[in-house]
């Protein structure tokens, strides 16, 4: 296993299970390889697994972040399990803090939940939740959630409730609030937990602040992305764009297909065809040696080896990279 993680560094393994049409392996494949690769990450110098949240997908974008994070916990020792974002609107709040108890309990403090609002309407009515009202959906159930992992007992909709188990981790170590907006800074101090804003902007971490000071919570600070990018390593990148583009690119513009006025994350991507995609930079393939010059520069390293349906074996490869030619001059840096 590898030494301790540096903590000024963020190497992330993200999975979404989303698959392009052309894609040709099936789900089941799919999803054992995600556990095997996150059993890896437990080997290597990478810090967090990260999983996301979506529903009422074509693609199969991953709606069971919990149950797979349950799975990768079981399959590890060390790394940390995160949910980034967990859509809290579209859940029943009680049943959401049960699940996160135990899977504080079975990793032993290693799981989080960025939580999120979302901004997908469909998903919203396809799960009968307000959509028009949802700032104040995810107000109420955030509200449930942070009580109910206190541990202690709470009224709610007329019984006396109590968690048990009960996580052993403090609420602050197991929910975090995302977003891009003030209103989301301002949420997150409000509820006396930490910020994770998508998009690297001071303003966000000066309203968060600022409404900490106003809440009295002392020791709230800003997590932020450091521009991420979806990341491929290979030691010939031009051929790699040329076996495994079309996939990238397809995840670039399915998500583009949800774009939200309102919505600003660094890591989404408006291109429209493949020159723009190599020009923007928020997907790319990597040389070991510009990996490292990357963690350098950011401290941060995304890897997606099954973004838009990449195939299994181009997935392994960029891991094997990281783990051959990339791991073993992270202490040097």
């Amino acid at each position: 296993m590898s030494e301790s993680a540096d903590p000024t560094r963020n190497i992330v393994l993200r999975f979404d299970m989303r698959c392009s049409p052309a894609c040709r392996e099936s789900q089941d494949q799919r999803y054992h390889a995600a556990i095997e690769m996150a059993r890896w990450a437990d080997e290597q110098s990478v810090d967090v697994v990260g999983l996301s949240e979506h529903h009422n997908t074509e693609d199969g974008f991953l709606s069971a972040p919990l149950t797979l994070a349950a799975m990768m916990t079981a399959a590890t020792r060390r790394v940390r399990i995160s949910v980034s974002a967990l859509l809290v609107p579209l859940h029943e709040p009680l049943r959401l803090a049960e699940d996160i108890a135990v899977l504080d309990l079975v990793s032993r403090g290693r799981f989080s939940a960025t939580c999120g609002l979302g901004y997908r309407e469909v998903e919203y009515r396809s799960l009968g939740v307000d959509w028009s009202g949802r700032g104040q959906v995810f107000d109420d159930k955030l509200a449930v959630m942070v009580q109910a992992l206190s541990g202690k007992p709470f009224a709610y909709r007329g019984a006396q409730v109590q968690l048990n188990p009960a996580p052993q981790s403090p609420v602050q170590a197991l929910l975090l609030v995302g977003g891009n907006s003030v209103v989301a800074a301002r949420r997150a101090a409000r509820f006396g937990l930490l910020f994770c804003p998508a998009i690297d902007d001071p303003a966000l971490d000066e309203a968060y602040l600022a409404a900490c000071k106003e809440h009295n919570f002392n020791w709230g600070f800003t997590i932020f992305p450091r521009e991420p990018a979806t990341t491929f390593l290979s030691d010939d990148p031009q051929r790699c764009w040329r076996e495994i583009g079309e996939f990238l690119l397809y995840d670039a513009t399915a998500y583009g297909a949800w774009r939200h006025p309102n919505r600003r994350a660094y890591a989404e991507s408006t291109a429209g065809d493949m020159k723009e995609l190599l020009a923007e930079g928020k997907y790319r393939i990597l040389t070991p040696e510009q990996a490292l010059a990357s963690i350098q520069k950011t401290g941060s390293l995304h890897l997606a080896p099954l973004t838009g349906g990449v195939p299994l074996n181009r997935g392994w490869d960029s891991l094997r990279l990281f783990e051959d030619q990339v791991q073993p001059y992270l202490k040097t840096l």
